[in-house]
């Protein structure tokens, strides 16, 4: 064997030890998706064996929050590990500045030598300036399947995805599609991949994909025990100037349960379909053993528990959200175990990073989900905000959120409006249903989670951009 052979088989060699030292990612993100809505997390009446599946294959995360509880601003969290005033982005306040998004998840892993993938609703714009136009960041990625705005149900109306429509008409499972075609390319080439699958599922407008009609035809559901107007009456009047109030009725909640929830559910059935197809495919590219999975949502839906419908408030059934990893090899993977610690939507961006061997940038508001993979009893956040500064001002709020405690502060107080703060804990009352705020036996509670609320305020006005109108809301959510 000459010189040359050798070094040129030595460099095939340390490329491939290379891939294998570094696992390929697949991270599956969906749309307004509750907790209740899988049978891993104990609801009886739904069937989504896949996700079940990768949830004993892996570890169920049972406090997880999305630290801004609606899809722009949540996915700008995911992407660069940041809270909602540190990205300056949402809904009526501006796009993602590109500084911030070179620094994201996808950018970072794709300079480190992946090839990476994105299908489905990115949910995001880039632009250079706070005043700039806004533009999808199609040139960052090696195969592109995502579409502007909340794309659509229908797949041949998503332009990076037509050619998935004659077979899969319906989007959902078109990624599980995509999925599969990028993960057989790639496990072919000597670069690890990283696959992002944003589902524009479940979100309204209700759109299930008809090949599904039978799974929960005639399905009655049992309703959660804090279902119902009645069960909301101790919330503040600022939490139903939104729309997320009125939709109760508007989307059926209140007289039409159960085919709402039908449809809803019919809707995640077929997220579990893709999901499935995405494991079969990395099963079968025999990638296999060094392929990690995440699973969640960009925030959780209401469903007619206080008798609200939507999103955005601070509520568990809005702000918490399902979230599973699987590392495939771990000696805590294939033990059913579910990890209890506090955990938010920013701290993917420093897991998938740390997983891959890449320095975790200094003073991002993510950490890592690798120790509590490690240790499912750990700790990481002591605490997280829980934000809402879109829609309505009546319905702006900052909130606070430990693992047994959570403090909301409604800060509007013109007309009939009044300062209000809430507390409830979480511990014993999970479905929220007692504002403990007005309870003297938890004073001293109280007074922790308004120093610790305080903090959270403090941290806003010190960190939050200074453009898209952020600033501002350091001294809107102080404490008088």
């Amino acid at each position: 064997m000459n010189r040359t052979t050798f070094f040129a088989l030595l460099l095939v060699l340390l490329g491939t030890l290379a891939k294998a030292e570094r696992p390929n990612l697949v991270f599956f993100l969906t749309d307004d998706q509750s907790t209740y809505s899988l049978g891993c997390y104990g609801n009886k009446d739904v069937k989504t064996p896949h996700i079940d599946q990768l949830a004993a294959d892996g570890m169920i995360f049972d406090n997880h929050y999305d630290t801004t509880a609606i899809c722009m601003a949540s996915r700008a969290s995911i992407f660069t590990g940041l809270l909602e005033y540190r990205t300056g982005c949402n809904f009526t306040h501006g796009h993602l500045i590109e500084k911030k998004w070179k620094k994201s998840y996808p950018v970072l892993l794709r300079d480190a030598g992946y090839t990476t993938a994105i299908a489905g609703k990115i949910g995001i714009e880039i632009t250079d300036k706070p005043e700039g136009k806004g533009w999808l960041p199609e040139d960052d990625f090696d195969r592109w399947g995502a579409g502007p705005g909340q794309t659509s149900y229908d797949t041949k109306k998503n332009k990076s995805m037509v050619k998935y429509a004659e077979e899969y008409p319906h989007s959902t499972v078109s990624y599980g599609a995509f999925g599969r075609e990028f993960i057989k390319d790639s496990a072919k080439g000597d670069k690890p991949f990283c696959l992002s699958i944003s589902f524009k599922a479940p979100h309204k407008p209700a759109t299930p994909d008809p090949q599904f009609d039978e799974v929960y035809k005639g399905k009655t559901f049992i309703k959660p025990g804090n279902y119902g107007r009645e069960k909301g009456e101790h919330f503040s009047k600022q939490s139903q100037q939104g729309r997320q109030y009125t939709r109760f009725h508007e989307w059926g909640y209140a007289d039409n349960y159960d085919e709402v929830m039908a449809i809803y559910h019919q809707q995640i059935y077929a997220i579990d379909v893709a999901v499935g197809m995405v494991r079969d495919a990395i099963k079968e590219a025999g990638v296999e053993g060094n392929t990690v999975v995440i699973f969640t949502s960009d925030n959780g839906f209401l469903c007619g528990s206080h008798g609200y419908g939507s999103k955005v408030l601070p509520y568990e059934e809005a702000s918490r959200a399902p979230m599973i990893v699987y590392i495939p090899g771990h000696e805590n993977s294939g033990k059913g175990l579910r990890c209890k610690a506090l955990t938010g939507n920013v701290d993917f961006h420093p897991t998938m990073l740390e997983l891959t061997g890449l320095d975790v940038p200094k003073g991002i508001d993510g950490r890592s989900l690798v120790p509590l993979y490690d240790d499912p009893s750990a700790t990481t956040h002591e605490q997280l905000p829980l934000i809402n500064v879109w829609g309505p001002k009546q319905a702006h709020s900052l909130s606070v959120v430990t693992r047994d405690w959570k403090y909301v502060y409604w800060p509007y107080d013109e007309g009939v409006f009044e300062k209000t703060e809430e507390l409830y804990f979480l511990r014993e009352d999970p479905g929220e249903l007692e504002n403990a705020a007005k309870n003297p036996g938890h004073s001293s509670a109280l007074e922790d989670m308004r120093k610790r609320y305080d903090e959270e305020v403090k941290s806003w006005k010190d960190k939050a951009v200074p453009y898209h109108n952020y600033a501002p809301f350091g001294e809107w959510f102080e404490r008088e």
